[in-house]
């Protein structure tokens, strides 16, 4: 994924968020602690309005995120079986399974990407001199990734439904269960996205390391197949990481009771799900912004500039 777009209005942003926290930031002066406590919030929403306007712009970006699309709706007209012991068509467990790995993919693929990227252009190094830069800039991040998740799964569930007749939810109880599914899975991966983008060598080596793992995860969480098909010890291991959690919350949405058959416990597990992600969320944010603020200490002119130098060196375009 590129990240011009989000690079560009990081740059754009950055003189507005330092005059929203700039004069009077932590002071005694009229409005005390608290305007300056949600200042990091009109900064960071500012910010992230603003990159969310430079996507919608940027054609190369949108395109990378409908080809996922594409391919979920592609893997589904392809699948003819049903889901075993039920009537309910496996397409629909595999475009549910799918929508879970479409968030995941966003949080822990695409976001560090951004956050490795930005961080090789300067980005950190400029967030040091701007009071509340670090939690702004993750507001931004935050708002720019949600808006790029809930838009690809509106598209792929209503596009899924006109063309491959694909699964919605059935009355009130599973379009809260979608809401609330899709809310607590971003805020258990979006954070952690953030504390490995802090972390990650250089934008060359970040798809690599975390690559192979997700694709390990796709495989064995349930979110192509039966998660009751594979081995026991599988199955425990993938019920420690947020994916399959992710996938069986969004099944219990959109598909029928009869697919809870088709489930390990033979339910739903609802408030196990909401348990395993809410953890997630806490640890992810426990993570981030100590790494992020770590990573922006660490970053000064002569670092960066031997880094640019390395990539040239390398064959690899300046940042």
């Amino acid at each position: 994924m590129t990240t011009t777009a989000t690079t560009a209005a990081t740059t754009a942003a950055a003189p507005t968020d330092a005059g929203e926290l700039g004069p009077g930031h932590g002071s005694g002066a009229a409005g005390g602690a608290r305007p300056g406590r949600l200042r990091p919030w009109r900064a960071g929403l500012r910010r992230g309005s603003i990159e969310v306007r430079h996507l919608l712009r940027n054609r190369k970006e949108l395109s990378g995120y409908l080809s996922n699309v594409v391919v979920a709706l592609l893997l589904a007209g392809f699948i003819n079986d049903d889901v075993p012991g039920t009537k309910v068509p496996m397409a629909h467990l595999t475009l549910a399974g799918f929508s879970a790995y479409l968030l995941f993919q966003i949080g822990l693929l695409n976001l560090p990407q951004i956050l490795v990227t930005e961080r090789e252009e300067g980005t950190l190094l400029r967030l040091r001199a701007t009071p509340g830069g670090i939690p702004a800039y993750l507001i931004a991040k935050s708002l720019l990734i949600v808006t790029v998740a809930v838009s690809t799964l509106v598209i792929l569930f209503g596009v899924g439904a006109v063309l491959v007749n694909g699964p919605l939810p059935h009355g009130l109880g599973g379009w809260l269960t979608l809401v609330w599914v899709t809310a607590l899975g971003l805020l258990a991966v979006v954070p952690l996205g953030a504390a490995i983008g802090a972390v990650l060598p250089n934008p060359r080596e970040a798809l690599a390391l975390i690559m192979l793992p997700s694709m390990a995860l796709l495989i064995t969480s349930g979110a192509m197949f039966p998660i009751s098909k594979m081995p026991a010890l599988v199955q425990n291991i993938a019920s420690v990481f947020p994916l399959r959690w992710m996938a069986q919350g969004l099944r219990a949405a959109l598909l029928p009771d009869a697919a809870r058959a088709a489930e390990p416990a033979g339910s739903w597990q609802l408030p196990t799900v909401a348990l395993v992600l809410a953890a997630w969320a806490v640890l992810g944010f426990l993570l981030a912004v100590p790494l992020l603020r770590r990573a922006a200490r660490r970053e000064s002119g002569s670092r960066l500039t031997a880094r640019q130098d390395k990539a040239q060196l390398s064959g690899a375009p300046a940042a």
